[in-house]
């Protein structure tokens, strides 16, 4: 029996600096324009705050409101929402992405690849497992934006295999030619749908965002390109198309073999 195909939505919109509740208003009112039944909502990085290293007066706990509020928008709505925050646990902070099931339990992925040149190192702690979730037939491995430029970290292993990778984050409108670049990479190089959700605006720091949130397919083709606006766009994935992709162009059993250390 065929999987279903996979619904998702995207918010690509300006953050309020460093105001939890006016970000979680915002989110909320483009969610509720999502006119249709989706599967996946998926939300920027640190989408409460804006890219920041103010952890020490902004961190949230792990159950924090934020959590709460991503519990009751995954109820209503029966689909995974899913975007990072600051968190501060076991008295280290976190650059943390949850995911959020409609029946309130939820997952997190600690981002990894820390943003040096803002000293996001010096901040938040290194996540050290990357997370792979199965959804309603689907494999979807998230990832969390300066994660994006590290293809090891990102690469689809045939020993727990996804379907669907994405990327939430505040990417910089200077690099932008990078960003939808490596987003396609990801997607041709992996045998994926790839999705990159960003934000757009000014930031408290002054870094400006492009948006350029996009949904690209297995071959690296576009299936969404967002631009600059603020916007919520959802579009459905077909499972059999990329499974019947992957048996006549099997690259990845090529690949080579390597282990993380």
């Amino acid at each position: 029996m065929p999987s279903p195909d996979l619904t998702v939505s995207l918010i690509q919109t300006s953050l309020h600096w460093h105001d939890p509740a006016a970000n979680r208003l915002a989110m909320e009112r483009h969610i509720d324009a999502i006119s249709i039944g989706t599967d996946l909502i998926v939300l920027p990085e640190m989408f409460t705050t804006g890219f920041s290293m103010e952890a020490a007066t902004l961190a949230e706990s792990p159950e924090g409101p934020t959590l709460e509020w991503m519990r009751q928008i995954a109820a209503a709505r029966n689909a995974v929402v899913t975007g990072s925050l600051m968190v501060r646990a076991a008295d280290q902070y976190f650059n943390r992405l949850l995911w959020v099931r409609p029946d309130g339990s939820w997952s997190h992925y600690d981002k990894r690849h820390r943003f040096t040149m803002a000293g996001e190192h010096k901040i938040y702690a290194a996540g050290t497992t990357r997370l792979v979730e199965e959804w309603r037939g689907w494999r979807i491995c998230p990832l969390v934006c300066y994660d994006l430029r590290f293809p090891v970290w990102s690469r689809n292993d045939p020993a727990q295999p996804y379907d669907l990778l994405l990327y939430t984050a505040n990417w910089p409108a200077v690099r932008r030619t990078a960003w939808m670049t490596l987003l396609r990479a990801r997607a041709i190089e992996n045998l994926a749908y790839t999705m990159g959700v960003n934000c757009v605006g000014l930031d408290g720091n002054g870094v400006t965002y492009a948006g350029d949130s996009a949904l690209i397919d297995m071959r690296g083709e576009y299936l969404v390109e967002v631009g600059n606006q603020e916007t919520s766009i959802t579009r459905s994935l077909q499972y059999d198309e990329l499974h019947a992709f992957r048996e006549r162009f099997p690259a990845l059993n090529d690949a080579d073999n390597f282990e993380l250390r």
